[in-house]
């Protein structure tokens, strides 16, 4: 039986999820002294925060609703959401009590994603897209029957300012595998996912935890996928990065 190859057959007629989940409780650590009086979402670059690029990104697709985590400077971020993000219904999911991580945040969030498939999205960071919106290209790609999650992923030699050293291999199907100690990978994790709620099955901890157990799970029943990114990546995470990627941008 033929397996079926990611980037040689996208289905241009499949539905684009509705429903995202956009990560934006963290506490920016990395980002200081920006985020000492404003969240890492609504640190402005290239002439709006953060957060808006990724609505836009959303809006564009043809997503409706955004569920977004809060935690630090809740209120702030909450206040920005409801009065300044047209044309998407935004739903908070509130980690003020207790910060959640990218994995306690998605199962507090549950209740409130009335879609499977759906997106997941770091509100920190930035990308361009390819010829083709890279949401829209995540979805028709996407493969109910063999996949938990689907990665955009950018090539190593273009994560443009990230620090780290690659997160994973990806065979010729889009069958992930880990990055293994004290070497490289080719691809790096963009902040873009298309998820399923089968992800979310089985035993967690109470409380906060990564997303990478999921992730575990599924690259051992062969079912966690990536899809390279054919446009621009911005690892925007501390203060000095904000002008390189401004440069960048406009090709300075």
């Amino acid at each position: 039986m033929t397996r079926k190859t990611l980037a040689l057959r996208p289905d241009p007629a499949a539905q684009v999820p509705e429903v995202a989940m956009v990560m934006a409780a963290g506490l920016g650590k990395r980002m200081r002294p920006l985020t000492a009086t404003r969240p890492k979402p609504l640190i402005e670059v290239a002439g709006k925060p953060l957060i808006d690029h990724c609505m836009d990104r959303l809006r564009a697709a043809g997503v409706h609703k955004a569920v977004v985590n809060v935690h630090y400077l809740a209120d702030s971020l909450e206040a920005h959401l409801v009065h300044r993000i047209p044309d998407i219904e935004i739903v908070i999911s509130d980690e003020r009590a207790q910060l959640l991580e990218t994995g306690g945040g998605l199962i507090h969030a549950l209740p409130l994603i009335d879609a499977d498939p759906f997106f997941v999205i770091n509100s920190d960071n930035l990308w361009i897209d390819g010829p083709i919106d890279s949401l829209r290209l995540l979805a028709a790609s996407w493969d109910e029957d063999r996949m938990d999650a689907l990665l955009l992923l950018v090539p190593f030699a273009r994560a443009y300012c990230h620090p780290g050293r690659g997160d994973f291999h990806m065979a010729a199907d889009g069958q992930l595998r880990r990055r293994k100690p004290g070497t490289v990978a080719p691809f790096v994790f963009t902040g873009v996912q298309i998820v399923s709620k089968r992800l979310l099955e089985g035993e967690h901890p109470e409380g906060p935890f990564s997303t990478n157990l999921f992730w575990n799970r599924a690259i051992e029943a062969g079912r966690l996928f990536g899809l390279a990114h054919e446009g621009l990546w911005f690892d925007v995470g501390a203060p000095a990065n904000i002008r390189k990627t401004e440069d960048m941008l406009q090709g300075g």
